[in-house]
């Protein structure tokens, strides 16, 4: 079994509360920074949970698992390879770069190599956007996903975008709650709740957005 395939088959299964999730969060947040005439890129898009409920012109997803592409709906252009190979990307074509908990699983080297090919790849306006386990407050869980390999705080990952010629829009440190595994019913009224409330009760996870300076 090749090691992609064997994550998702053991530590990253198939739940359908996270449909329940990314449509809440696309509806309720990232709807209101993406142009129903944009050009949306996923990389990491796992089950398509967030690229699917996506309403843009054009949406390309990667993801380095080839059994992705079964669970993208039609018309998503799907690419499976290494998220440090983004040579397939025209030079000033995308409009809204998304990437959720990903880069915690690559190396810092990859990530800069990552970043240098998108600031090709982004438009003039074009903004990278971040979601994953801030270390800051999910360090006793951080190592639990055996594929873990860099550690990032909201300030660290801001920090290193900066570093790598990027100037950080927004920087939400606690966004979200780092897992849908959990006795909390996970609904779209409770979703669209937590978003607007100041008090982010366990969030765990932090939202990053930048642009190439």
């Amino acid at each position: 079994m090749h090691k992609d395939q064997a994550y998702f088959t053991t530590r990253f299964t198939h739940d359908r509360r996270r449909d329940t999730l990314w449509q809440s969060l696309v509806q309720h947040y990232f709807s209101r920074l993406i142009s129903s005439s944009d050009t949306v890129l996923e990389l990491g898009a796992g089950y398509g949970h967030f690229i699917n409920h996506v309403r843009a012109e054009r949406r390309i997803s990667l993801d380095a698992w080839e059994g992705y592409v079964s669970y993208l709906q039609p018309g998503i252009e799907s690419h499976v390879g290494n998220v440090n190979d983004l040579s397939f990307l025209t030079p000033a074509s995308i409009d809204f770069a998304f990437a959720s908990n990903l880069f915690e699983h690559i190396s810092q080297g990859d990530l800069a190599l990552v970043l240098r090919q998108l600031k090709t790849a982004l438009r003039s306006s074009g903004t990278l956007n971040i979601l994953q386990p801030n270390y800051y407050y999910a360090y006793r869980e951080y190592f639990d996903d055996y594929t873990h390999r860099t550690v990032y705080s909201h300030t660290g990952l801001c920090d290193f975008l900066e570093a790598n010629g990027y100037r950080v829009l927004e920087c939400r440190p606690r966004f979200l709650p780092l897992t849908v595994k959990s006795r909390l019913p996970v609904s779209s009224l409770l979703i669209r709740l937590y978003l607007l409330s100041p008090w982010k009760v366990m969030g765990k996870q932090m939202f990053v957005r930048a642009q190439p300076a």
